[in-house]
């Protein structure tokens, strides 16, 4: 009998959990101990004035010194020169601000640099197609690749094609956006499965569902005992062309030239204190990356939430909050080549995991802020709900399973943590292009985000039950 039947039939069924928690058998809903949810709301008084002094006083500052950061260091490729010194400035920056616990803890990170990129289409007529290779793509042999194009709308159509159809060919994946979630392993594993086949570099049209003929870079993946070939994204608009092309009858040739180098540097996640007044070996964590790709600012991806999770311990500080547990912010570095920054986090901290109470990110964007999407057991889901409705209508919660990037590392290790919500329909629009910049940013939404970040941070830091595993 499945869940949802056992449900209908026994609708008024509870299950006692403990003394601090009575349990609803439907899943959106909580009966909690009356005396935990005195204490919750006891924080409402505390909670506004966070979000009233940053609304209306330190958010401002907090906005301009982002806005700085971005226009001073631009994108911040991992391994670079230039992530370093923004690392440098953050670090300042948090000792500007009076708080002195500020860490860094060493790593190697790659460090692929993007040198030339060129792409001409040759037949049936001549057109430069813009090109953006992927991280950790291969350059194409000196003097480029001339070849005949195929385009495939997906790896069943790649599959389906005799070897002889792909073997020397550049193949296009124009793959219809469905959502970055299930459309992105095009990019991903793309080159790896046309390579299989014979291929001899791939095209693939961007990630994203709309382009003002704009390419989208990011990580790719070659599989082992394959061939390495050049990868890169195009644009929506040229994709959508070879294929109208090949619907034609038209035979498409091409030639592209690409050159990288890739080599490892070291790099630092960058940790940032506020010591807890009761129990300081416990930890409430927020979190973003400080490297970006190496188009577009890196302003929305993750400047700002690398910024609004900064500013949660400077600014409770700044207040003379000091919750129970302390507050960690971490910098992570090196997490667009593939989370590297966490995965060195995890590994140094494997035998500290239990002391990590609750795990947050901020990494789709600092726009509206809407709520938390949050992976837990039940009973954390339950106490993170009644937080929230000291925020509305910042109190939308979601339990997609798997929420943030970095995080999902400690999330699959059973810590229960969140990422932010927010209104964030064009994220993809301009994610790892050249068009992430503080243009599409809004200090209004970023002020409320950092404001929510904090306020909720602090509730979580102070209350007197500790996040259940179980």
């Amino acid at each position: 009998m499945t869940a949802l039947k056992l449900l209908i039939l026994f609708p008024l069924i509870t299950i006692k959990i403990d003394a601090s928690v009575v349990i609803n058998r439907y899943d959106d809903e909580c009966v909690l101990d009356p005396a935990l949810v005195a204490e919750i709301s006891s924080y409402e008084n505390v909670t506004k004035h966070i979000m009233d002094q940053i609304r209306n006083n330190y958010g401002k500052t907090m906005y301009q010194e982002y806005t700085h950061f971005i226009d001073k260091f631009g994108a911040r490729p991992s391994g670079s020169w230039i992530l370093e010194n923004s690392i440098n400035h953050m670090i300042n920056l948090t000792r500007q601000h009076g708080l002195n616990d500020v860490t860094t803890e060493e790593l190697e990170v790659p460090h692929w640099v993007r040198i030339f990129e060129y792409g001409l289409m040759l037949q049936p007529r001549a057109k430069k197609i813009v090109i953006l290779g992927f991280g950790s793509s291969v350059s194409t042999p000196r003097g480029g690749i001339l070849a005949e194009a195929i385009v495939v709308k997906s790896f069943a159509e790649l599959e389906a094609l005799d070897r002889t159809k792909v073997q020397g060919k550049i193949v296009v994946f124009n793959e219809p956006y469905v959502s970055y979630g299930e459309t992105v392993i095009y990019r991903t594993l793309g080159a790896s499965k046309a390579a299989r086949k014979g291929a001899v570099a791939t095209l693939v049209r961007s990630i994203t569902p709309f382009s003002i003929y704009a390419p989208h870079t990011g990580a790719q993946y070659y599989e082992n005992n394959v061939t390495k070939i050049p990868t890169a994204a195009i644009t929506l608009e040229d994709a959508d062309l070879l294929q109208r092309l090949q619907n034609e009858g038209e035979k498409i040739v091409l030639q592209i030239q690409m050159y990288y180098t890739e080599d490892t540097k070291k790099s630092r996640n960058t940790l940032v204190d506020l010591k807890g007044r009761v129990n300081p070996e416990k930890l409430v964590i927020v979190s973003g990356h400080i490297d970006s790709w190496d188009v577009g600012e890196g302003a929305m991806d993750d400047g700002g939430g690398m910024m609004i999770s900064w500013f949660v311990p400077v600014v409770l500080n700044t207040l003379n909050l000091k919750p129970r547990r302390t507050v960690r912010a971490i910098l992570w570095t090196a997490e667009e080549p593939g989370l590297i920054g966490a995965q060195a986090y995890l590994k140094q901290h494997k035998n500290e995991l239990d002391k990590i109470n609750f795990i947050m990110e901020s990494d789709e964007g600092t726009f509206q802020p809407l709520g938390l999407d949050v992976a837990g057991s039940k009973k954390t889901r339950c106490i993170v709900q009644e937080v929230l409705k000291q925020f509305a209508p910042i109190n939308k919660m979601e339990n997609s399973g798997a929420p943030g990037s970095d995080i999902v590392l400690f999330i699959k290790q059973n810590v229960p943590g969140a990422s932010l919500l927010n209104r964030n329909e064009r994220y993809y629009w301009f994610h790892h292009s050249e068009g992430d910049t503080m243009v599409v940013q809004n200090m209004t939404n970023v002020v409320e985000c950092a404001a929510f970040w904090a306020a909720f941070s602090y509730v979580i830091a102070d209350l007197s039950v500790d996040l259940p595993r179980h």
